[in-house]
Order: C-alpha cells, then structure tokens, then sequence
C-alpha cells in the first residue's frame, strides 16, 4: 500500500504540472511506474530524488531566472550531477551553494562549464548527441538503460547513473565513443555492487 500511496502521489503531481488528461495520466502514470519499478533505485528511492529535483529547481529560480535555465540537473540516492553553461565562476559557484542547501542532497558533482556567452555552440548539435546515445543504449539488450542518466555541454557527454557491471559500463562508453562530434566523455556512473544504502 505504501508503493502504491506514492505512485499515486507521483501521478497527482505531474497532473498538477502539467494539466493532463485523465487517458494520458494513465498511460503516463504507469510508464513512470514501470520505469522506477526497473531501476535499481527503490520506489521511495526515486520519489525522495525527485522531491530533491523539485527544491533545487524552485532554489534556483527564487535565486535568478539565467540561472534556472542555464543549470541542469540529475539526482539519483541524493547525488546531484549538474551541467550546464554559466557565463562567470561566480554563477558557478552560487548555483553550487544552492544546491546544497537543499535537504537531501548528498554529493554535488560540478560539471557547470563558464563560457562566454558569445563563443556558445548551438545546443541542437548537444541534444542530438544525448539523443542518439540514448537510443542507442535503448536498443542494447545487454544494457539497463533507465539507470542512466545522460547530457551532452559542448560535446562533452556526462555519464550518469548505476551501472550493473563494468562490463555495461564498457558497452555505454563505446557507444558515446562512437557517436559523430563527442569530443570527451564524463562518467559519474557507481557501480551497483558498490553503492552505500542508506
């Protein structure tokens, strides 16, 4: 019933976000459960990390809009990956501290890259990257892709998540290795077998 309690509670909130219908809440609320049912994180595992997502979005935003949309981030067990582009070290530094005053979070992994905002490259070459990569570790049978969290800043590909095995985590790497554009690869990966519960 617990399991259930929080299903439901995940299915009320991303109506709540995003006003969707009661067929689409169907079929979107038990893919989600579908997929956190596969992970290897626990139900409540997940819900916790999303709740984290939640509060370091509203963090960021009460801080500044640039920074709401310039920062990205994944939590998985309270672990914090974030990516993105911010135009100075202050930035970085200030998205850093707001991320770890939220409750839960564990360990903040900074990938923010500073550039100036005039020498950006386009972020459709990055999405295209992230995309392929995850296609195709979708259709690699010998890989558990939904442990894997991936984003792509200036063609360089984060790797993110619990890999089964080194042996999956090889077959992820050369994937992105050979992917058109990467230009340098960032594993955050853990290995289940070496994980801490808590």
């Amino acid at each position: 019933m617990k399991i259930l309690a929080v299903l439901l509670s995940g299915v009320l909130v991303l109506s709540l976000a995003g006003g969707c219908t009661p067929v689409g809440l169907a079929v979107g609320g038990a893919a989600t459960a579908g997929v956190v049912i596969a992970e290897e994180r626990s139900v409540e595992d997940a819900a916790r990390d999303a709740k984290i997502k939640l509060a370091i979005l509203d963090v960021l935003l009460k801080e500044s809009e640039s920074l709401f949309t310039d920062v990205s981030t994944s939590v998985i067990e309270g672990r914090v990956l974030v990516t993105g582009e911010v135009p100075s070290e202050e930035s970085r530094i200030t998205a850093t501290r707001l991320i770890w005053s939220v409750t839960g979070v564990k360990a903040v992994l900074n990938e923010l890259q500073v550039s100036d905002r005039e020498t950006l490259s386009s972020s459709a070459g990055d999405s295209w990257i992230s995309a392929k990569l995850r296609a195709r570790i979708l259709q690699d049978l010998d890989i558990k892709h939904v442990n894997y969290s991936i984003d792509t800043v200036n063609r360089v590909v984060y790797l993110f998540g619990i890999a089964q095995n080194q042996a999956e985590l090889d077959r992820v790497y050369l994937h992105t290795r050979d992917i058109s554009g990467v230009r340098k690869i960032i594993s955050h990966v853990v290995m289940k077998d070496s994980r801490q519960i808590n």
